[in-house]
């Protein structure tokens, strides 16, 4: 983990069906929010169909993914304020492509249609999760 300019950034493995997956989150790939974590990480094949409603592996945090049922590519963000951020898709290469998603924190996060959360909200309640966002495409989301 690295400090710059007062955003953190990430860099994770995560082991999959024993197979190792580096996912980034670094200043090339845009900066997050300021007061974010953001780690995306495929989950895809056997791991993936293995996934079940809980699975957001880490606590506090909002697991979009880019299909529906909690499947696919999952993108994971974090709010290190208290009182939450805002989190651009867009800006990391998310934009659009949200299927389902899972709230693992204790207050409720919400999923906005434009880059800057306005626009919406579609509210996911704490501790829980929407398996199909239906037609709904967000483009930002408040991490509590």
């Amino acid at each position: 983990m690295s400090m710059r300019n007062g955003v953190r950034y990430a860099l994770t493995t995560l082991a999959l069906t024993g197979t190792a997956v580096v996912a980034a989150a670094t200043p090339a790939a845009a900066a997050p929010a300021t007061g974010a974590v953001v780690i995306a990480a495929p989950a895809t094949g056997a791991a993936g169909a293995a996934r079940a409603a809980g699975d957001c592996p880490f606590s506090r945090t909002v697991c979009l993914f880019d299909q529906t049922g909690y499947q696919g590519t999952r993108f994971t963000a974090s709010s290190t304020t208290s009182g939450g951020t805002c989190v651009s898709l867009v800006s990391h290469g998310f934009g659009d492509r949200a299927r389902s998603v899972l709230n693992g924190g204790n207050s409720s996060a919400a999923l906005f249609a434009l880059d800057n959360c306005a626009g919406g909200p579609y509210q996911v309640a704490a501790n829980s999760g929407i398996a199909d966002l239906g037609t709904f495409r967000p483009n930002s989301v408040w991490v509590p």
